[in-house]
């Protein structure tokens, strides 16, 4: 057992939902303070969550080209940055679809992430890895609870007003349908759990369902992202890079999370730089320069999805 690496997941394990309980906390007392409609304090707590998650998909390039030749290094850059300009040309080109399209990724990479991760802890730990109907139903669970449910309240009109109006209809006339499979995908999952007697991943369930049902959307989204899918992502990461493996292997945890954060940071300097360029090209510098943030963010996930695929789906096996 490596026990250096099996530090690295429990502790981001409790981070990530130290994380999630306090920005349930922090929504319950500072929504009915200052107000749901009030953006001020959501764009505070969710730029900050943002900004932990971004470096998670910069280091994609560093697993996919290990043992790479340099013409295909620079090829696989390329494409990379490629998806990611045509990613942002369509979101912003075509808003609500582009939206709706991430959506439905995002909560199909952000649950089977979170199922990959659960399935190394265990590995790690040397326990009886999750059952695959069980580990299907917590993947579709735990990645719809935090997309769908808060984008899905009525609530969360008057926030995509002000980051951008022709998102507020963007689920048309199917809102309560979906509101409905998200719960009832949550129920089975839980009994599916009840069942393996995996109690601790009821509570990731029960906890990412409170975030959802309590916190703005911007802020649900945005906290989930961050402190949960991008810091359980990065222990994974440090599982397959040479530097974070070694210190692992000396049982130094924090060392070895450190050295899989720390190539993504030159990536959040970038992405922050260019949403404002962009807002700059369109000389606007007001409450838009959000959407352009989670344009860019958006973007940069295509790419990523694409590549943390295999990963996914070798861990799961």
């Amino acid at each position: 057992m490596n026990s250096g690496a099996l530090k690295v997941f429990q502790s981001v394990r409790t981070f990530s939902t130290t994380c999630i309980f306090i920005g349930i906390v922090l929504s319950l007392v500072l929504r009915p303070l200052l107000g749901s409609s009030s953006l001020g304090w959501q764009v505070v707590i969710a730029t900050f969550a943002l900004a932990v998650g971004i470096p998670h998909g910069a280091v994609d390039h560093l697993i996919a080209m290990r043992s790479t030749s340099k013409i295909k290094m620079v090829i696989i850059i390329l494409l990379y940055v490629l998806t990611a300009v045509l990613a942002a040309f369509s979101i912003f080109t075509w808003n609500v679809w582009g939206f709706e399209l991430v959506l439905l990724m995002s909560a199909l990479h952000f649950g089977f992430g979170d199922a990959a991760y659960i399935n190394e802890l265990d590995r790690l730990s040397g326990l009886t890895r999750l059952r695959k109907p069980t580990q299907i139903l917590y993947a579709l669970a735990s990645g719809s609870l935090p997309v769908f449910i808060p984008l899905t309240q009525s609530s969360s009109k008057s926030a995509l007003e002000q980051v951008n109006p022709k998102l507020i209809d963007w689920a048309g006339n199917f809102e309560m349908q979906l509101r409905l499979l998200v719960l009832l995908l949550t129920v089975a999952a839980v009994l599916f759990l009840i069942y393996d007697k995996r109690y601790r991943e009821i509570l990731d369930l029960v906890l990412l369902g409170l975030l959802s049902l309590f916190a703005p959307p911007l802020v649900a989204f945005a906290m989930y992202f961050g402190c949960w899918h991008a810091i359980r992502h990065t222990a994974r990461l440090t599982l397959l890079l040479p530097k974070s493996i070694s210190f692992a292997l000396l049982n130094s945890p924090v060392k070895s999370f450190r050295a899989a954060v720390i190539p993504g940071i030159p990536a959040l300097v970038l992405t922050l730089v260019v949403s404002l360029i962009i807002l700059i090209s369109k000389h606007d510098l007001s409450a838009n320069y959000f959407w352009t943030l989670l344009v860019v963010v958006w973007a940069l996930t295509v790419p990523h999805m694409a590549v943390t695929a295999r990963i996914d789906k070798k861990a799961l096996n």
